[in-house]
């Protein structure tokens, strides 16, 4: 299937690592030209060179997308070159603690940031027009309420509502935006792939709570992301996409 994707220009938040790399090289593979940030300035230059080096049209910038103004100046100047045709935002503080600092740290990267970016890209793809999509990245809350209190699930939840906003008020520019949403994703090195070495209790409870009998890859959710953000999804908007393996009970009406 092409998705269309050949020469369009695309931006990912925290593009060097699991859910985001995978993403980068979905695109790349697709033949677009991508932009990426990070806040480890070595692992953007080893991943900037690498996928340069397959031929990738890329550039990486270190960039802590709390630091709001460095972030519209990444975006606006990705956008003066040649606009911006989808917008992935995908990093995230990920597993911080269940106290008030845990709380602001998850509140300021996975919602005030995300919220910032999309402020700020939003004139450049309403710009580009029909085609042009934004699509955000995480929430666990439909997927795993159990175990220990987490700012990420419920933070990462209220980004919902503002995507299907977003999707509605962005329609008759022919944007779309979509959410979507990884159930439990396993690969060496990442959360559950230290939990899985480790032998814990949480990683054997939820891969037990698998129908499919495993985790999920950072590729078949980076799969999803190029899919949604291609021709062939063009009347898919406002939507939660959950990639989880049946693992949600619940019907998705």
């Amino acid at each position: 299937m092409d998705l269309g994707l050949k020469g369009k220009r695309v931006l990912v938040t925290g593009g060097t690592k699991s859910i985001g790399r995978a993403i980068v090289d979905a695109f790349l593979a697709e033949g677009a030209v991508v932009g990426f940030c990070a806040r480890d300035t070595q692992l953007v230059k080893e991943r900037e060179k690498d996928w340069q080096d397959q031929q990738g049209r890329v550039s990486g910038t270190t960039l802590d997308v709390t630091d709001d103004a460095a972030l519209k100046k990444w975006i606006d100047d990705f956008a003066s070159d040649g606009g911006i045709d989808h917008f992935v935002a995908n990093v995230s503080a990920l597993g911080t603690e269940n106290t008030p600092d845990g709380w602001r740290k998850a509140i300021e990267i996975d919602l005030v940031a995300t919220v910032n970016a999309v402020l700020h890209v939003r004139p450049h793809l309403e710009t580009r027009g029909k085609g042009a999509t934004l699509t955000i990245i995480g929430t666990t809350s439909l997927v795993e309420v159990a175990g220990p209190t987490q700012p990420y699930r419920s933070v990462k939840a209220a980004l919902v509502p503002m995507v299907k906003s977003l999707a509605i008020e962005m329609a008759p520019k022919g944007v779309r935006a979509n959410m979507v949403s990884p159930g439990t994703i396993l690969e060496d090195g990442n959360t559950w792939g230290r939990q899985r070495d480790a032998g814990t209790p949480r990683y054997k409870t939820s891969l037990a709570r698998n129908p499919t009998g495993r985790m999920g890859t950072p590729q078949e959710v980076a799969a999803c992301v190029a899919f949604l953000a291609g021709a062939p999804a063009s009347f898919v908007t406002g939507i939660n996409f959950v990639v989880d393996g049946a693992i949600t009970a619940r019907v998705q009406y």
